[in-house]
């Protein structure tokens, strides 16, 4: 029974989009036509099916799925995410996103969204051979085609940005009952590009977050410059930097216990990190770093500028009213083009 209600579920949402996709019995193309879906689900900044609940689709549903204002193809084929900074949001986050998660499982709903086998490990993790793989790849060509314009805290340093690759570890509430060090739901990493309204170019980085439990002081995000600046630099990059609309690449490798991560595109030398995310990063992480967590990658637009003012470091108060011609118009949105997107080279 629960994987028919699941099944049936993540059908009763991708029916909406039906109308996105056709016209007058006409069919037009949707992103799975160009790029593998057959293990990603799409959480998009909507409640079509008024439930309280963000919007999200898998399994078959996203052989068909597509969205006029959040995930589509455009004329040359690319797949597209936008949100605005003022919408519905998953459990955890203040943040909007139009974002592919990995799902292992496929289509397998007898298989729990938290089970092993619809995540992966590293090889330090005690039980990593009951995970869907031990370590794995997410690769992606891409272009940011706009941030968000309007901030009334400009300082806070999520403004003006959007992360568009991500490698997530798994929430666990008895991991952290147990006080094992692990289950928080960090993310080992998070690919940002980051610019200001004023500024000609803006940056590439990645965030790394310490393994720390979520009241932990400790627990904050290291950031890494790949081209420009990290975000806590308000200047403006130059030539260093990347342009709106300049295609880049990252390819986020697992092995064991190490992550190699590469960055390129056409104006600047290959950028290249090596991080082993079984050791703490520095003196303040966990020890033992993500060691024996679950993870998940995500790729897609995931927006930074939330309208949320109150967090020392997250509520950059960012404008937007909720409607998302409105916030378009405005410049209160987020845009992110992707030409190529491989998981474990599909």
């Amino acid at each position: 029974m629960k994987q028919k209600l699941l099944l049936a579920s993540s059908i009763l949402l991708a029916l909406p989009a039906m109308a996105d996709v056709a016209n007058n019995g006409v069919s037009y193309p949707v992103p799975a036509d160009k790029f593998d879906m057959r293990n990603w689900k799409i959480t998009i900044p909507s409640d079509i099916n008024q439930d309280g609940r963000v919007d999200e689709i898998e399994g078959v549903a996203m052989m068909s799925y597509s969205h006029s204002d959040f995930f589509f193809l455009d004329k040359d084929g690319n797949m597209v995410f936008e949100v605005h900074n003022k919408a519905i949001t998953t459990k955890n986050s203040k943040n909007a996103r139009s974002e592919l998660r990995q799902m292992a499982r496929g289509a397998d709903f007898s298989i729990d969204t938290h089970d092993n086998l619809n995540n992966w490990a590293l090889s330090s993790h005690p039980d990593a051979k009951t995970f869907s793989a031990i370590g794995g790849t997410l690769e992606a060509t891409l272009k940011v085609n706009h941030v968000s314009l309007h901030a009334k805290y400009p300082e806070k340093y999520p403004a003006y940005s959007v992360v568009v690759g991500q490698i997530h570890a798994e929430k666990d509430k008895a991991q952290i009952e147990a006080k094992t060090g692990y289950g928080h739901g960090n993310e080992p990493i998070k690919i940002f590009y980051k610019k200001f309204p004023g500024h000609k170019m803006g940056s590439v980085f990645w965030n790394y977050e310490r393994n720390l439990e979520k009241n932990d002081p400790d627990r904050a995000d290291i950031a890494y410059p790949v081209w420009g600046n990290t975000w806590e630099n308000t200047a403006e990059p130059g030539d260093a930097g990347i342009a709106l609309g300049e295609e880049f690449s990252y390819k986020i490798e697992v092995k064991d216990t190490t992550m190699y991560l590469t960055f390129e595109t056409k104006r600047h030398d290959t950028v290249t990190y090596e991080i082993d995310l079984a050791k703490g990063v520095d003196a303040k992480d966990n020890p033992n770093g993500y060691a024996k967590d679950a993870f998940y990658f995500k790729a897609g637009a995931y927006g930074q500028c939330s309208v949320q003012e109150s967090h020392p470091v997250w509520g950059p108060g960012c404008e937007g009213t909720g409607d998302f011609a409105i916030d378009k118009k405005n410049g209160d949105y987020n845009s992110v083009t992707f030409s190529a997107l491989k998981l474990n080279g599909k």
